[in-house]
């Protein structure tokens, strides 16, 4: 096992970054703790890396109230997974011509198609998300077509109260931020801990 911290993972996403061919970054973690953080770091800091978050292939809003799953939304089957797992399948096999993802605008609440290019000559793609090491089809195949996946790992009180807050500055109330950190958050979570030994570099942040 591997651990690093900021830093480290920096030095570690540099060299990844310099390898020269195309690299497919991983990072994981529950809800809250750091990965959209820790990719735009990385981003920043390694010339021409990209970030390519999961999120981007959330359900839209209708299909999840379609589906009955509103409540639920952030667990892992109000994602598609199959698009997802093809997008990284695309990516991880370059080409000449530029690739274009999903993202996910946490101000409107909804993923917008065709938002973040990825450039032929990118050498290094950052993808994060809740689910990347979960085993159940199609989801195991994102281990499979990154080159590496770090496991975040950030002190449970820490995590529970930056969520709560992004959760309020995204509008909601403050008992209804702590209801959703305290329920559907905290399943997801749970789901999310459960893969942490199918990593081998765990990523701890303070």
């Amino acid at each position: 096992m591997i651990e690093l911290d900021s830093a480290g993972a920096l030095d570690r996403a540099r060299r990844l970054g310099s390898a020269g061919d195309r690299i497919v970054l991983g990072l994981t973690g529950p809800p809250g703790a750091g990965k959209s953080t820790l990719a735009a770091q990385l981003a920043a800091g390694v010339p021409g890396a990209v970030v390519v978050g999961m999120d981007g292939f959330h359900l839209a809003g209708s299909a999840l109230a379609r589906l009955g799953r509103t409540e639920r939304k952030g667990a892992i089957d109000t994602f598609d997974a199959a698009g997802y797992v093809a997008l990284l399948e695309r990516l991880r096999a370059g080409g000449p011509d530029p690739v274009w993802a999903p993202e996910f605008r946490r101000e409107i609440e909804e993923p917008i198609g065709s938002a973040v290019e990825v450039a032929p000559d990118c050498a290094l793609v950052i993808t994060e998300g809740n689910y990347l090491l979960a085993a159940e089809p199609p989801w195991h195949r994102v281990a499979e077509l990154c080159h590496e996946i770090w496991y975040l790992d950030l002190a449970e009180e820490v995590r529970r109260d930056r969520l709560t807050a992004r959760h309020r500055a995204y509008g909601r109330s403050a008992d209804a931020a702590l209801r959703r950190t305290l329920g559907p958050d905290l399943v997801n979570a749970e789901v999310v801990a459960a893969t942490r030994p199918r990593t081998s570099v765990v990523v701890r942040l303070g």
